[in-house]
């Protein structure tokens, strides 16, 4: 009676002997991944922020040079670590390397590219002799002549060289004869550079005969003037100058400034002559006030002078540019018509026609215009118009060389 008692007594479905606990973890599997990526990130973290590495991963050469025979101690060194040798290979140019003693023979190189990431590397030998007109070889574009080119601390700049100038040199193609018989008229398009789209587009479509300005500015201007020169357009360097409402009015980095000692405007001058080779002058970009200012100009004309340069002012009514640039014998251009300065199709077919009166006038006439659409547009289509009205498109330098012969 007792054991049946028990058994209705039991809670159900329970037997008598009691079973094994099994064993449950105290987190789900969600919830351990969850941790274990936290524990990485901290960990990554905490290398990132502790570990001493002061190239930053970066890709690193190394260059070994082969002692040279009767070299002194320095001579004989051979090698050099990473940490001294910021990886230039990776940018398309490589680390500088000490020169080889006079008639120590070809200079053996080997250059060690290593990964920043994966810390593979990987050597290079380099043979044959490297002089220095070929370690400059990566900074010169196609085309250039190299005695037109002169080492500057921003890049190479130019030059005059064995009675050479870059004006004659970079001048673009005319018939001079033909020029020096009838009417001209010169058309600069300025402020191109930025913005390749629009760039490319004024190299495509306008005459070869009309010059080009380049800014200094934009990614790879280089590239634009290379393609331009492709297209036998003859190219002009604009300098930012100081406009008479600066800085709120600013052309940009680099700007030349009244305010500026001569030294001081010469070396920013350095830097935009650097930017890109093939120029037969510079020309201002913006600057109402600094064209204006005697003391300011004088030593960009002649640096202009010294490097064989043309000079073109965009017509500013106070420029002192003219009479500088006669005391120094600088090729020189005004432009006496702005063609898009209401930039309406209307208003710029007038720009154009008074343009054409004043070469008829005179004998020659230059204009300058930017490269809006609507400018290139009517420009183009007054071009073709010429030969019926005769006159004859001419780069500016043949109208430069024509006003100084007159």
């Amino acid at each position: 009676m007792a054991e049946a008692t028990d058994d209705l007594s039991a809670p159900l479905g329970r037997d008598g002997v009691r079973g094994k606990r099994r064993f449950r973890l105290p987190f789900t599997p969600i919830q351990a991944l969850a941790l274990a990526l936290g524990l990485f990130l901290a960990a990554f973290a905490g290398f990132a922020l502790f570990h001493d590495d002061p190239l930053g991963g970066e890709p690193l050469t190394r260059i070994a040079i082969a002692p040279s025979p009767g070299g002194d101690k320095a001579g004989a060194k051979t090698s050099e670590t990473s940490a001294e040798k910021p990886a230039m290979a990776a940018h398309g140019t490589e680390a500088p390397s000490n020169k080889a003693h006079p008639g120590a023979g070809a200079e053996q190189r080997t250059v060690t590219i290593i990964d920043g990431s994966s810390g593979a590397h990987q050597d290079v030998k380099i043979a044959g002799e490297a002089s220095e007109k070929d370690a400059a070889a990566p900074g010169v574009m196609p085309g250039i002549d190299p005695r037109l080119l002169e080492k500057s601390r921003y890049g190479m700049i130019p030059t005059m060289a064995d009675g050479l100038r870059p004006f004659t040199a970079y001048a673009g193609e005319a018939d001079r004869a033909k020029a020096a018989k009838m009417p001209i008229v010169a058309i600069v398009v300025g402020g191109l550079g930025v913005g390749a789209a629009k760039t490319v587009d004024a190299i495509l479509r306008l005459p070869a005969a009309v010059t080009l300005a380049f800014t200094p500015y934009g990614s790879d201007p280089a590239k634009l003037v290379e393609r331009a020169r492709a297209q036998h357009h003859e190219i002009l360097l604009q300098i930012p100058m100081e406009p008479y409402d600066y800085p709120d009015n600013d052309p940009g980095p680099q700007t030349l400034l009244t305010a500026l000692a001569p030294e001081q405007n010469l070396d920013r001058l350095y830097w935009h002559l650097s930017r890109f080779q093939g120029y037969a002058g510079i020309a201002n970009f913006m600057g109402a006030r600094f064209v204006a200012t005697d003391t300011a100009m004088a030593p960009i004309v002649k640096e202009a002078a010294k490097r064989g340069l043309g000079y073109f002012d965009d017509g500013s009514a106070r420029s002192v540019a003219p009479s500088l640039m006669a005391a120094q014998a600088v090729p020189f251009a005004r432009a006496d018509v702005t063609i898009d300065g209401v930039p309406t199709s209307a208003e710029i077919d007038r720009a154009l026609d008074k343009l054409e009166g004043l070469a008829k006038e005179r004998g020659l006439a230059v204009g300058v215009a930017s490269a809006l659409p609507i400018s290139i547009e009517r420009i183009t289509a007054w071009t073709k118009t010429l030969d019926s009205h005769g006159l004859l498109l001419v780069p500016l330098t043949t109208a430069m060389m024509k006003s100084k012969s007159s």
